[in-house]
Formats: structure tokens, sequence, C-alpha cells
């Protein structure tokens, strides 16, 4: 979860690939031409919640 957190705090978009009841994808994009950098996976219960949350309100978060 920290991983994200940085990435949005420099101002980097980033994109859910996969949400399942149990595990997120998210893609890392670059500012300018929306390229993945990078991916994270994972099933803990706080990552989930953020994606979530990012993903259901306007705001910064996702592309």
């Amino acid at each position: 979860m920290s991983a994200l957190l940085r990435w949005e705090e420099h101002g980097a978009p980033w994109r859910l690939v996969e949400r399942t009841p149990t595990r997120a994808v998210v893609s890392l994009v670059t500012c300018d031409d929306g390229t993945e950098v990078d991916r994270l996976v994972s099933d803990d219960p706080a990552f989930l919640d953020l994606v979530t949350r990012r993903t259901e309100a306007p705001g910064p978060g996702p592309a």
C-alpha cells in the first residue's frame, strides 16, 4: 500500500487493472503518456480498501 501512496504523492496516475473480492492489480503509469511503469498486486485488505475508495470517489487517484 505504501508504494501506491508514494506514487500518488508524486502526482502520478494509476489504473485499476483487476479487482476481485480478495485481490487487486494496479498499473502504475507515467503522467505524460500513460505508459505502464510497474504493476502492484496485493491481497492486503488495506490495499483493497484504498483502491476501492479511490476508484469510487472523484479526485486524485486512478487515471
